[in-house]
């Protein structure tokens, strides 16, 4: 079957626009390790799915899911120790102040958990977050979804300016101005949620700022908004969906950012492929959000999950993947930093760990969409699988699986020269 006839059929069978990657659509059938294979069995190495963190089908994790599967899977309203287990587990990734987990099948959906538990836990409704976030699909939650800098009077939603330095708000201003100009708006923030009657509940933001294309932040910046939030009586909520796991080569953003978040949302990564996500905060709050919800999810806290969520932190932890991502990263981010002074195309390398950023821009140094989307093409055909992100969508995204190794980083390295050789000679 070719690839026009499937896309023929899966417009029919699931409606017409439903995404897909690349300008030839990809007809995936298998993946192993870091590897995807395509109908017509061309090997391609997975340099964007954070899903399968510890690698496509590894037999560690898909033995745990086949030995449960084949034992007990049901809903959560029986006592199952697997379940419990996980929970505690996890829980001591974290500080001291987190110490209990609502397990949910999405990122979407843990963070919808977040921000109600925010809301309850304070009285208030309003929620800040960043111009050019997202933090899922819900309609709840799909509201944070790249709103403008200035809201309509009333809303309890407001968006602030993501903090950077490459296109800051402030041109020509020192570090430490900048931390202080991008702190103001969130101070602005707070105050019109409080003069509008909705009042601060919490600020959620993604620890690195992934979707916003991997900024570098102002020191300091994450933290002191923190303590700002926290002393308007709201909650932090740091969604780790893509930032945690050990992507940054620290088991979360947060660590890397350097603030303490009160509410933590995890999700794709946790169960290599099975849905699993998960919010964590303390057990006052957790019991809080319990105590009036009765919240309830049929395939959440489940047997399956647990055994799943076990097998994965198995894997990081005995094959040492937290300090493999921290040097493969740092020496992928290195080369691509050297490229960026021989490449007029190549404005900035961003990132931390196996999450790197490689910003395409114009020659008067101006966001190139157009440009990013060919190189992310191009270099597809070089059999190396990358996307288009950020704010103005013309960073190239490179988040392969955590076993991604320094030859598959010479690899791609290749590839990578030979796609800007072709575009820019």
């Amino acid at each position: 079957m070719t690839s026009t006839t499937l896309v023929a059929r899966r417009e029919q069978a699931l409606g017409a626009g439903a995404p897909l990657f690349y300008n030839e659509p990809l007809h995936i059938v298998r993946g192993e390790g870091v590897h995807l294979f395509d109908a017509d069995g061309r090997r391609y190495v997975d340099m964007y799915n954070n899903v399968p963190c510890v690698g496509h089908a590894h037999p560690h994790v898909v033995e745990a899911m086949v030995r449960q599967q084949g034992t007990l899977n049901v809903h959560s309203r029986y006592l199952h120790e697997g379940i419990v287990a996980f929970a505690e587990r996890l829980t001591r990734l974290h500080p001291a102040g987190i110490q209990s987990v609502i397990f949910t099948c999405s990122g979407t959906e843990a963070n919808e958990v977040a921000l109600r538990m925010a809301r309850m836990a304070t009285g208030r409704r309003g929620i800040i977050c960043t111009n050019a976030t997202y933090h899922g699909n819900s309609e709840a939650v799909g509201k944070l979804t790249r709103l403008g800098a200035e809201q309509p009077a009333g809303g309890d939603v407001r968006a602030i300016p993501f903090p950077e330095k490459l296109r800051p708000i402030v041109p020509g201003a020192s570090d430490a101005e900048l931390c202080e100009a991008y702190l103001d708006r969130l101070r602005d923030a707070i105050q019109h949620l409080e003069r509008s009657g909705a009042g601060l509940a919490g600020l959620i933001v993604c620890s690195i700022l992934a979707n916003e294309g991997l900024p570098d932040i102002p020191d300091g910046f994450m933290a002191r908004a923190a303590e700002m939030v926290r002393a308007s009586g709201g909650l932090v909520i740091a969604d780790e969906v893509q930032a945690g796991y050990c992507r940054t080569g620290r088991w979360w953003g947060y660590e890397v950012t350097r603030f303490t978040p009160d509410i933590v949302v995890t999700g794709k990564p946790m169960g290599n492929g099975l849905p699993l996500a998960a919010t964590a905060a303390s057990k006052a709050l957790v019991d809080t959000f319990r105590a009036r919800t009765r919240y309830f999810n049929t395939f959440a806290s489940s047997p399956l999950q647990a055994a799943v969520g076990m097998a994965v932190l198995d894997v990081i932890e005995r094959e040492g993947l937290r300090e493999k991502v921290a040097a493969v990263g740092a020496a992928l981010k290195a080369a691509l930093t050297q490229r960026k002074g021989r490449c007029a195309l190549i404005g900035d390398v961003r990132g931390h760990g196996l999450f790197i950023g490689i910003e395409i821009v114009t020659g008067d140094g101006s966001p190139d969409r157009e440009r990013t989307v060919e190189i992310v093409n191009r270099i597809k055909d070089k059999g190396f699988l990358t996307s288009n992100a950020g704010a103005f969508g013309n960073v190239v995204k490179i988040r392969p699986p955590l076993t991604f190794s320094q030859r598959h980083a010479e690899e791609f390295l290749d590839a990578f020269d030979a796609t800007l050789d072709d575009i820019d000679g």
